[in-house]
C-alpha cells in the first residue's frame, strides 16, 4: 500500500520514539511505500522548529519526499479547510491509497472514506487494518 503522510504525522514521529514513530516503522518493515511531499515536510519542519529540538531526520529514511508542481483542485463540493487541500491534492497526484493524518479537527469527518481513490486514516484505524493481526 502507498501511504501518504500529514506533516502531524511527520511532526510525531520525529519528536519522540512513541506509538507514530513504532508505527510507521512497522509499516515500513511490511513493505508498504510510505511518501510525503515537500510542502508536508516544510510544514512538519517549521512546527519541529518552532517547538522542539528535533528534525525529521531521525524518521526520514522510512519516507520518500516528492516534489511536486501545483495539484490539481479538489472537487469544490469536498469540505475540507484551505490548508489541508493541497495534501489531499498531493496524495492523489502521487496515486496513494492511503492519506495518514492524525490531525481529527478538520479530517475527523472524513475518516475511512475515500476520496478520489485516497483513504484517509488515522493512526490508530490505520493499525487496526494492517497490523494488528
Amino acid at each position: 500500500m502507498r501511504i501518504f503522510l500529514d506533516a502531524n504525522i511527520i511532526f510525531s514521529a520525529a519528536k519522540s520514539d512513541g506509538a507514530i514513530r513504532q508505527l510507521l516503522r512497522l509499516l515500513f518493515e511490511k513493505g508498504h511505500e510510505l511518501v510525503a511531499d515537500d510542502f508536508v515536510l516544510e510544514e512538519a519542519r517549521r512546527n519541529l522548529a518552532a517547538k522542539y529540538a528535533s528534525d525529521e531526520s531521525s524518521v526520514k529514511a522510512c519516507f520518500r519526499v516528492f516534489s511536486l508542481p501545483k495539484s490539481a483542485p479538489l472537487p469544490e463540493t469536498l469540505v475540507l479547510v484551505e490548508k489541508d487541500r493541497p495534501v489531499l491534492a498531493s496524495a492523489i497526484a502521487l496515486r496513494c491509497d492511503t492519506l495518514l493524518t492524525g490531525y481529527s479537527m478538520h479530517l475527523g469527518h472524513l475518516l475511512g472514506i475515500a476520496i478520489e481513490g485516497i483513504t484517509i486514516y488515522s493512526p490508530r484505524l490505520l493499525a487496526e487494518l494492517l497490523i494488528v493481526p
